[in-house]
């Protein structure tokens, strides 16, 4: 259930915000409106996640993965912008967000009109080969799948989606994978594993990003991962006023100038409305 905004938290965001040009990080919390569930949220249910070693390592792992994610990757894909995205997408407009961080694949911050976002943990919207680094459109690999695996994703029901597209199912033990169609190598979904480390010049960016900005915003990420811990505290270092929006605490609370324990949706939108212009 969302947390309602209580009578001092917004006016108090606004007061730390106010006037300041704000870089963003958001998380997996910002598209739980959306329909995609969260990772670590206080009412998700625990999770596995497949590791980079797990999917290059192991045939059947990647099977596993690549058949629930041939489900899952459309439920994603249909998911609309919420009020949050739309309402980040309003201050970037008005000049007062300068640039978008975000640990999601799903490109709604994208869809809702943000122009500057650094995808930190790739896209789920296309695939790269290990081998030879040809990119292919997830589209294009859909079809691939469809053709091997004829009716497999229309037989599959009462699926979980997960935020990297993503889905729980049983059968997959007959399910055939796609190579590369260039070189015949290991596809992979262009998204950062656990256990695999986010491109150093995608890294430098986001820290630039926040050095860009004379203040810090978080929203929806629980900040539990060194992955987007590491921009707190770099805004931390320098002095910058640093505000978290998540329903439950975050491993950056004790850094933040103010946690507004509240959803996303209404609390970003309702930043929104009530900063000034810079």
């Amino acid at each position: 259930m969302t947390i309602p905004l209580t009578a001092p938290t917004l006016p108090d965001a606004v007061a730390v915000l106010a006037g300041r040009r704000l870089a963003v990080l958001t998380g997996a919390g910002v598209s739980t409106d959306s329909g995609i569930p969260d990772y670590r949220g206080p009412d998700s249910p625990p999770r596995n996640p497949m590791t980079f070693q797990q999917f290059t390592g192991d045939e059947a792992f990647r099977r596993h993965y690549w058949a629930r994610n041939h489900v899952g990757w459309r439920h994603v894909g249909r998911a609309q912008p919420n009020a949050g995205h739309r309402a980040l997408a309003r201050l970037e407009e008005r000049g007062i967000v300068t640039g978008l961080i975000t640990q999601n694949v799903d490109l709604l911050h994208e869809a809702a009109g943000s122009r500057n976002v650094i995808d930190l943990h790739g896209r789920y919207d296309r695939v790269v080969c290990l081998t030879c680094g040809t990119v292919e459109a997830r589209t294009h690999l859909a079809s691939r799948l469809d053709a091997l695996n004829p009716g497999f994703a229309d037989e599959v029901e009462d699926v979980e989606i997960a935020p990297d597209a993503d889905a729980v199912i049983e059968r997959t033990q007959h399910f055939v994978v796609a190579d590369c169609q260039v070189c015949g190598g290991m596809l992979k979904p262009d998204i950062v594993y656990f256990g695999e480390t986010v491109p150093r010049p995608r890294v430098d960016a986001a820290y630039a990003l926040v050095d860009e900005g004379d203040a810090l915003l978080v929203a929806g990420s629980s900040l539990q991962v060194q992955s987007g811990l590491r921009f707190v505290r770099h805004a931390a270092a320098a002095d910058k006023p640093i505000v978290i929006v998540n329903r439950g605490g975050t491993r950056g609370d004790r850094l933040a100038t103010l946690h507004v324990d509240a959803g996303t949706s209404e609390t970003l939108s309702a930043l929104a409305d009530d900063l000034p212009d810079v």
